[in-house]
């Protein structure tokens, strides 16, 4: 029999944690035939609402849950132990007349903890995907306190970003969603990441000839993307659950599943100085997988447009990680 991935969930009972759980039981995720043990975490207050989702998961009999483990937020090196797989979706959320920085400071060193733990115990394999917001430098800070963990094995979440310029292109042209492709995410999972509508296409032509009102392309477009989160927020009264529930769980597939040719997936990754960015930032890039490795594309053309656009948005990372540099060894 396969061996079991232990795959771990912080904020497991909340709104997020709950939309994946079940669907990474179920197979979906990692396969039909790939056993997976769950490691749900929460914070002391929540270990009862973490015991009604592991009595959900037990009531779903999913065949390919091998096991089911609850943790505690205050033990997570226990928690971690032997995992193949981090989402770090729980962290404390902003509230109103809360300014990012403010969230930044108080998140740091809960991230902090983690990456240390993450380093302590988790599996020599393990890759970590950070949902908790912001999610590009708290990914950052968790990354930094865990040495022996390689740098590529972090991502941070941009593809609810990917997601949603998708859909918003698609509706524009009149097209399913499955027609946009290449749709890179630049920069900051923030108000200012930039989603590249220079490079995606639609039916495989360029997204600039199939959609020819090129003002709103540079204006509304990239603006309802930006401001989606907010959007979504004053419409339901919560915060975006489900699609960032599935937006990570797209990531750990695009991770581990072919890239088909000619596109990308958008996910934050650690800086090396490519296409003119600060090295040493979680930023988001194109990237691509063979189902075993993963690369930043090479080949993205960047216009006036585009540079002035992603610069705006690598100056918001290096203002973070400068306000975060305490936490940095």
């Amino acid at each position: 029999m396969t061996a079991p991935l232990h795959v771990a969930i912080t904020g497991a009972a909340g709104q997020i944690g709950y939309a994946m759980t079940f669907r990474i039981a179920s197979g979906e995720i990692f396969g039909a035939h790939r056993p997976v043990v769950l490691h749900l975490i929460e914070v002391p207050p929540v270990m009862p609402a973490l015991d009604g989702v592991h009595m959900e998961l037990d009531d779903c009999a999913f065949p390919t849950l091998a096991g089911v483990e609850k943790y505690d937020s205050d033990h997570l090196e226990q928690a971690f132990a032997n995992c193949n797989w981090v989402l770090l979706v729980g962290s404390v959320p902003r509230k109103q007349g809360m300014e990012r920085s403010d969230l930044i400071r108080i998140n740091g060193p809960i991230f902090t903890n983690t990456g240390k733990a993450i380093n302590a115990a988790a599996a020599k394999d393990v890759r970590v995907v950070v949902v908790g917001n912001p999610c590009n430098t708290n990914c950052l800070i968790a990354m930094s306190h865990a040495p022996d963990v390689p740098k590529d094995r972090w991502f941070a979440m941009t593809r609810l970003d990917q997601n949603r310029a998708q859909a918003q292109l698609a509706q524009k042209a009149g097209r399913p969603v499955a027609a946009v492709s290449n749709l890179a995410i630049w920069g900051n999972h923030s108000a200012t990441q930039y989603p590249d509508f220079v490079n995606a296409k639609i039916d495989g032509r360029p997204v600039t000839e199939v959609i020819t009102d090129h003002a709103w392309l540079k204006g509304d477009f990239i603006s309802t993307v930006q401001q989606r989160g907010a959007a979504v927020i004053k419409a339901r009264g919560a915060s975006s659950a489900a699609s960032a529930a599935n937006a990570c769980l797209d990531t750990v597939k695009s991770i581990i599943t072919p890239t088909p040719a000619g596109s990308c997936a958008s996910a934050a990754v650690f800086t090396d100085g490519k296409y003119g960015i600060d090295a040493g930032l979680m930023c988001g890039l194109p990237i691509s997988s063979d189902g075993e490795n993963w690369r930043v594309l090479d080949g993205f053309h960047i216009d006036d447009f585009s540079r002035s656009a992603i610069q705006k948005t690598v100056d918001e990372l290096k203002q973070e990680r400068d306000t975060v540099k305490d936490l940095l060894p």
